[in-house]
């Protein structure tokens, strides 16, 4: 069963590449060569995807509660992005999803926008700059309930149904999970550079962690591309750690438990998540606080370069 749900969004991208919400707007990468294969299935029902959405657009509402207007016009790690902006992408995602066509903005110079994505994604940021930032906070909050709203009256055919999503054609159901990912990112951009840290190790950071853990095996067998047989561990630390073991086998990393490994990855939550997002470099990861190579130290910074997935 296929549907024309995304549709919205898939015809307004026209480069062929549909990773819209992977493009995170120009943030310090070294490389974005794994779209499209980091998120297999995982498993969410309706109900989780639905209350998970609402949960972390809820603390980002939350959060950004009482702000001046000085406050939301700080920069995020995002470059170019200020506070407000990072909600104003929100709205334009989410409206963008109600078949609401993009408005039309000045063409000036951005040199903050790298790519063709970069540009479609700094539509709506850049229609809502005129707005303050508690008018920008309303318009979140209208389109999240309107959107919640939306989604609670679906029936479970329509979220099984297959459709365009910036990660391939899948249900609308995994399309939902990376709006998850892609809401919480953006909270935390937004609560990172306002000094007022929350809404950790619930559901937005568990799923985010959990699409980071995915990508792992690309990330050392086509991105550090070590030797065959080598085997790189990642021990995450924090309330929601975890450790990965990736092997390299016939050229591709495999997830295989085991104790022993070539390189060893420490990091906290907080490090892993803002590199793979592009948010920090491999050096800032590197040394971040938590953070240790063990093993073969140049495996384990190629690594590390590596793991910047999401621009």
């Amino acid at each position: 069963m296929t549907t024309d749900f995304f549709r919205p969004l898939a015809r307004k991208q026209d480069t062929g590449i549909t990773h819209v919400f992977l493009a995170l707007k120009g943030a310090r990468h070294e490389n974005w060569a794994f779209y499209g294969l980091l998120f297999p299935n995982m498993d969410m029902s309706t109900d989780q995807v639905i209350e998970g959405l609402d949960d972390v657009w809820g603390s980002l509402y939350s959060g950004t509660a009482d702000l001046r207007e000085e406050q939301w016009l700080l920069p995020t790690s995002c470059p170019g992005w200020s506070v407000k902006d990072q909600l104003s992408h929100l709205v334009g995602i989410e409206r963008s999803l109600q078949g609401v066509d993009a408005p039309a903005v000045s063409d000036r110079e951005r040199p903050h926008v790298k790519n063709s994505i970069g540009e479609m994604n700094e539509i709506w940021v850049e229609s809502l700059r005129s707005s303050s930032g508690e008018e920008v906070r309303a318009e979140f909050f209208a389109v999240t309930q309107e959107r919640l709203a939306a989604l609670r009256g679906f029936d479970e055919p329509t979220f099984d149904a297959v459709g365009w999503s910036p990660v391939g054609q899948v249900p609308m159901r995994k399309f939902m999970e990376v709006r998850i990912m892609d809401s919480w990112i953006h909270e935390q951009d937004a609560r990172i550079a306002l000094g007022r840290p929350g809404g950790r190790n619930g559901v937005g950071e568990s799923v985010t962690l959990g699409r980071v853990d995915l990508a792992l095996g690309l990330v050392v067998g086509k991105g550090a591309r070590p030797e065959e047989g080598a085997s790189v561990a990642f021990v995450i630390t924090g309330p929601l750690g975890r450790r990965h073991r990736i092997v390299v086998i016939d050229g591709r990393g495999v997830m295989e438990a085991g104790d022993d490994a070539t390189a060893t990855l420490t990091l906290t939550q907080e490090t892993y998540v803002q590199r793979f997002g592009g948010r920090i470099t491999a050096d800032e990861a590197a040394s971040a606080p938590g953070t240790e190579l063990d093993g073969d130290r140049q495996l384990a910074e190629a690594v590390l370069r590596a793991l910047c997935v999401m621009i």
